[in-house]
């Protein structure tokens, strides 16, 4: 079993996607728009450049985006993310934090060799986790 976080944005997936490639060092593997689907003319004319869906690799994990169209918003939604070592978590957490709202600070923790919750620029939420061996183990 896999999960797969998906964010939903309000007009602004292309470019926070983008920036998470960049962070992760990954590459957008599928985008399509509004406009570039069966659905283009059910789509007002102003939606149709919004990202009807995309998808990011980075290190063998997949993470999708969209400007979800009303009712869908773009608030609610977090990522955890797992790294195998402190400075690697240090990194992604520094980069996420960039023009956003650190909510705790990176640091260790009973479960963690550091962990750290921030807000990024795009108003999503990303829990920075570089386990303890033991943790990742279950014991």
């Amino acid at each position: 079993m896999q999960f797969i976080a998906y964010l939903n944005f309000d007009g602004c997936a292309r470019e926070a996607m983008d920036f998470y490639a960049g962070v992760f060092r990954g590459r957008i593997i599928e985008r399509f728009t509004f406009g570039e689907t069966p659905l283009c003319a059910e789509i007002p004319p102003g939606q149709r450049d919004r990202v009807m869906h995309s998808m990011l690799e980075a290190g063998g994990a997949l993470l999708m985006g969209a400007d979800g169209p009303p009712p869908h918003d773009a608030g609610g939604n977090a990522v955890n993310i797992v790294v195998e070592t402190p400075e690697e978590a240090e990194r992604i957490f520094r980069a996420l934090a960039e023009g956003g709202q650190v909510r705790m600070e990176i640091q260790e923790t009973f479960w963690a060799r550091r962990f750290g919750a921030v807000q990024d620029r795009y108003g999503k939420y990303w829990l920075v986790n570089c386990l303890r061996q033991d943790a990742a183990r279950g014991q």
